[in-house]
């Protein structure tokens, strides 16, 4: 089929022409944005958290008199421990997915010149280390003597265990055994490395950052009291927490149990990643309207041009034109259509997707998204303008002797 006779035709109606290209070309730019936004979104909440979620729960207090903070914790540590199915309990600062209890802003020098970013600080004591579960990949477990007391939210002078995607961040291609760095007065030693350990709510930096946590074994004590860490039986979570609930209401009636954090690990989690699902599920909703308005307009404005050329679809098919060829010749010009727009919405994408990175810390779009986005077009476009073209195909030859 030859294409300078679609060219002559589509320059007949440039500005229906230029409407529904650029209707392309912005559901191009949308579709493969969204499409990248709900897939990161989907694996964002596939996060390996580091911790064996299934075995853990918390039990957050609040309300209490900090002077009575050791006091607190024996009562609490004794009682718990008690509830039939608790495995072991322990006081830490946060667990994963839980609120923040020690952000900070870390340098790897003691003058503070060179600033590493800001990481999420796990302050335990000496048994939530196994508690948690943490996978260690280098370097050996804390022992005993490890523990420090706290006068801070940390102790000043620590051997700490990293992630190794924040070792990896401050010191790329290089052991981290023994490294230091500095957050204010305190300095850190690494002392081992862990497989993951995902920051507690949040998190500054956006997803890549999720796991830069340092993990600080300590003494419980004042600046570490009121958030526990129960292993638990897995089958037997949802009753032993309602038995830590009514055990604390007896032991230790000066506190308030904090319901919004005294949760299982993966009634955190399912919390944690409720906004992302819903913003995946609005994305998708947006896909599909708008994929659905484009195909409407690619309909209506091909059943337009077909009533317009009954004619001439007539002459041609006088002329020998067969309905495959009708069919044929509206598909071209379709496909002509939407290869223009599709040029237009790829530079579209990734204007859309600088601004994305620049306010919102989103990654590069991959370009792999953009033939997935361009050949979805394609099909949407040849489907949408297959029932026109039918009716095309279907004009008689003799509407060509009819006048206009």
């Amino acid at each position: 089929m030859q294409i300078q006779p679609i060219f002559a035709a589509l320059r007949k109606h440039r500005l229906a022409t230029l409407l529904l290209a650029l209707e392309i070309a912005l559901a191009c730019a949308v579709l493969c944005n969204a499409c990248f936004l709900i897939i990161s979104r989907v694996q964002h909440t596939h996060v390996d958290s580091g911790v064996d979620e299934s075995a853990l729960a918390a039990v957050k207090l609040t309300g209490y008199d900090p002077a009575s903070s050791v006091d607190l914790n024996a009562r609490v540590l004794s009682r718990l421990a008690k509830i039939p199915g608790v495995q072991s309990v322990n006081v830490i600062n946060a667990v994963p997915f839980g609120d923040h209890a020690g952000t900070a802003g870390i340098s790897t020098d003691a003058a503070g010149k060179h600033f590493a970013g800001v990481v999420d600080f796990y302050v335990g004591n000496p048994g939530s280390f196994k508690a948690l579960g943490l996978q260690l990949v280098a370097g050996s477990m804390p022992q005993a003597s490890d523990a420090q007391p706290l006068d801070s939210f940390v102790p000043k002078n620590a051997t700490v265990w990293v992630t190794r995607a924040l070792a990896e961040h401050l010191w790329p291609d290089t052991d981290p055994l023994g490294r230091e760095f500095w957050t204010d007065q305190f300095h850190f030693r690494v002392g081992g490395v862990l497989a993951h350990l995902a920051r507690p709510w949040g998190g500054e930096g956006g997803p890549s950052t999720i796991d830069w946590s340092v993990y600080v074994p300590a003494q419980a004590g004042r600046q570490l009291a009121g958030t526990y860490l129960l292993r638990v039986n897995p089958a037997e979570s949802p009753r032993v927490l309602r038995d830590a609930r009514a055990a604390i209401a007896t032991i230790a009636p000066d506190a308030v149990v904090d319901s919004k954090n005294s949760q299982t690990l993966g009634t955190l989690r399912e919390k944690y990643f409720r906004q992302d699902r819903l913003m995946a599920g609005i994305l998708l909703g947006v896909i599909c309207a708008l994929l659905l308005v484009t195909a409407l307009g690619i309909v209506g404005l091909a059943s337009f041009w077909v009533q317009q050329r009954r004619r001439q679809i007539g002459v041609r098919r006088a002329l020998g034109a067969t309905r495959s060829d009708i069919v044929a010749y509206f598909q071209t010009e379709n496909f002509l259509i939407v290869s223009g727009g599709i040029v237009l919405g790829m530079l579209l994408a990734f204007a859309i997707n600088l601004l994305l990175m620049q306010h919102y810390e989103l990654p590069r779009l991959p370009l792999y998204y953009l033939p997935i986005g361009a050949l979805s077009l394609y099909a949407i476009g040849q489907l949408a303008v297959l029932g026109p073209a039918l009716r095309a195909a279907a004009v008689p030859p003799v509407e060509a002797t009819r006048s206009v």
